[in-house]
C-alpha cells in the first residue's frame, strides 16, 4: 500500500458540504478537487442518527443509530455506491469515519443487543460516555459486540469497496479490539487505518494505524501563537514525534470539525501563521489533512447539530497553494510520510526563534522548508552548511543558488519552500 506514504487527506461533511447536504451534491465537487491534488477522501459518519436525546434539530453524526445503513439526509446506499464508485474512477481513496466506542441511545442493538452496552450502576440504564449525553458506550469485554462491530466494517469494505477507516476516538476503545479486527477486515483487501488519538500519549496503538493525530502540535502551536511560548518549545516537540519513528505516521492539520466548531477556524486560533502552518502540514514527515472549505478559506464555524453551510465562492483563494503543496507532496521523494530513506533535519539559521527551517532529504531529492512564525516581518541568514546546491521555489519559481544565496527575507506569515533542482 504505496500510496500511504505519498497521500493527503480531505475531510467532507457532508452536511455542511453544500445547500442539499447530499451525496449526490459533494458527487459534483469530486473533478475539482482532483484537480486540486487531493488523493484521499474521508467522509464523517455516513450512518442514521439516533433520534432520543439528540442534540440540536439534526444530531450528531457520531451518535450512530445503524452501523449498517446510511443516513436518509444524505441520500440512499445506492448514492453512496455511485459516490465510491466515481471517486475511484478518478482514481481517489475513500476512507469513512467509524465510531466504534458509542452509540446513539436508540441504536437497533439497544433492541436486540442491550447486553453489547455498559452498564451504569447508579442508574441501572445504559452509561453514557464521557458526559456526553447523546451518547452511551459499548462493551469491548464482550465476544459478541466485537464480532458484530468486525461484521459491521466488512460490510462497507465488501458491498462498497471503502479504501479505510478513520477512527474516532480510537483509544476509548481496547487497543486489542483493532489488533483482532484489522487483519480480518485485510482478508478482504489492503486498507488504510488513521486513529484519532496522539501517539505520544497511546504509542501502543501505532503497531495498528497506519497514522495518528497529532493533537499535541495542534494545541501546541495555539499556545504558541497566543502565550508567546518558545519556538524552541514547538521544535522539542517535534523531536519527541520524530523519535515514534516511522512504522507510523503523524496526520498534520490546522482544522478540523471538532477545532472549527468548538474552537475556531484557523486563524481564529493561529492568526498570522495559518498559513505557515498549512506549509508545515504538507511539507513535514507525515500526511496532511485538509478540511471542507479550508481551500476558499472557510472564516467561519460550521454549526454541528444544525444545517449551516459552507458558503462557496465563484473564486478558491488558496486552492492554487494547496494544489502546488499537493503535487509536490505526492511527486517528490523527499517529502514521502513513514519512509526510512526520508530524512528530515532543523536547518540553522541567524533568526531560529523566529524562523522554523527544515531540509527533507531522499537520495538526490531534497526540499527545503522556511517558514515566518513570528509577528514581524524577518530578515535572515542560512547558517547550515548542509543546504547545498540549486533550488527552485514551488509558489514563485524563481531560482537560487544556496551556495553563494544564504540571505532571506519572510514577511508575516511568510513562507518559502525550495525544490532542488536534479543535475542532468
Amino acid at each position: 500500500m504505496n500510496w500511504k506514504h505519498t497521500t493527503n487527506i480531505y475531510e467532507v461533511n457532508i452536511r455542511q458540504y453544500t445547500i442539499e447536504g447530499t451525496f449526490k451534491a459533494f458527487q459534483a465537487h469530486l473533478p475539482r478537487l482532483k484537480k486540486m491534488g487531493i488523493e484521499t477522501i474521508w467522509l464523517m459518519p455516513i450512518t442514521p442518527i439516533a433520534e432520543k436525546n439528540k442534540k440540536g434539530t439534526l444530531g450528531s453524526p457520531y451518535a450512530c443509530k445503524d452501523y449498517k445503513s446510511i443516513n436518509p439526509e444524505f441520500g440512499t446506499l445506492e448514492d453512496f455506491k455511485n459516490l465510491v464508485n466515481e471517486i475511484h474512477q478518478l482514481d481517489l481513496k475513500i476512507i469513512i469515519d467509524w465510531v466504534a466506542n458509542h452509540t446513539g441511545w436508540d441504536h437497533i442493538w439497544t433492541k436486540t443487543h442491550p447486553e453489547y452496552y455498559k452498564i451504569d450502576p447508579k442508574t441501572k440504564d445504559f452509561q453514557i460516555a464521557s458526559g456526553m449525553d447523546d451518547i452511551i458506550e459499548l462493551d469491548f469485554n464482550n465476544s459478541a459486540l466485537r464480532n458484530s462491530m468486525i461484521k459491521a466494517m466488512k460490510f462497507w469494505v465488501k458491498e462498497f469497496n471503502i479504501d479505510g477507516f478513520r477512527c474516532d476516538l480510537a483509544t476509548w476503545v481496547k487497543v486489542d479490539f483493532w489488533q483482532e479486527a484489522r487483519p480480518k477486515l485485510e482478508e478482504i483487501k489492503p486498507l488504510f487505518f488513521i486513529g484519532e488519538y496522539d501517539e505520544l500519549e497511546n504509542p501502543e496503538y501505532g503497531n495498528v494505524f497506519d497514522a495518528s493525530y497529532s493533537w499535541k502540535w495542534m494545541h501546541k502551536t495555539e499556545d504558541y501563537c497566543k502565550q508567546n511560548l518558545a519556538l524552541q518549545d514547538l521544535r522539542h516537540l517535534l523531536i519527541q514525534y520524530s523519535a515514534i519513528g516511522d512504522q507510523s505516521m503523524r496526520a498534520w492539520f490546522t482544522s478540523n470539525h471538532d477545532e472549527n466548531s468548538w474552537n475556531g477556524t484557523e486563524y481564529e486560533k493561529y492568526g498570522e501563521i495559518a498559513l505557515p502552518l498549512a506549509v508545515f502540514s504538507a511539507t513535514w514527515n507525515g500526511i496532511p489533512l485538509l478540511y471542507s472549505g479550508q481551500e476558499l478559506p472557510n472564516n467561519k464555524r460550521l454549526e454541528f447539530f444544525e444545517k449551516n453551510a459552507i458558503e462557496w465562492k465563484a473564486s478558491f483563494k488558496l486552492e492554487n497553494f494547496y494544489t502546488i503543496l499537493f503535487n509536490l507532496k505526492s511527486k517528490n521523494t523527499a517529502l514521502k510520510g513513514g519512509d526510512q530513506e526520508t530524512k528530515t533535519y532543523f536547518v540553522s539559521t541567524s533568526a531560529d526563534d523566529k524562523i522554523l527551517a527544515y531540509l527533507r532529504k531522499n537520495g538526490n531529492d531534497e526540499v527545503l522548508v522556511l517558514l515566518n512564525f513570528s509577528k514581524e516581518e524577518v530578515d535572515f541568514r542560512i547558517n547550515d552548511e548542509m543546504v547545498s546546491g540549486k533550488f527552485t521555489e514551488i509558489f514563485s519559481k524563481s531560482k537560487i543558488d544556496s551556495d553563494k544565496e544564504k540571505d532571506f527575507n519572510l514577511k508575516i506569515g511568510g513562507y518559502l519552500v525550495f525544490e532542488k533542482e536534479q543535475s542532468i
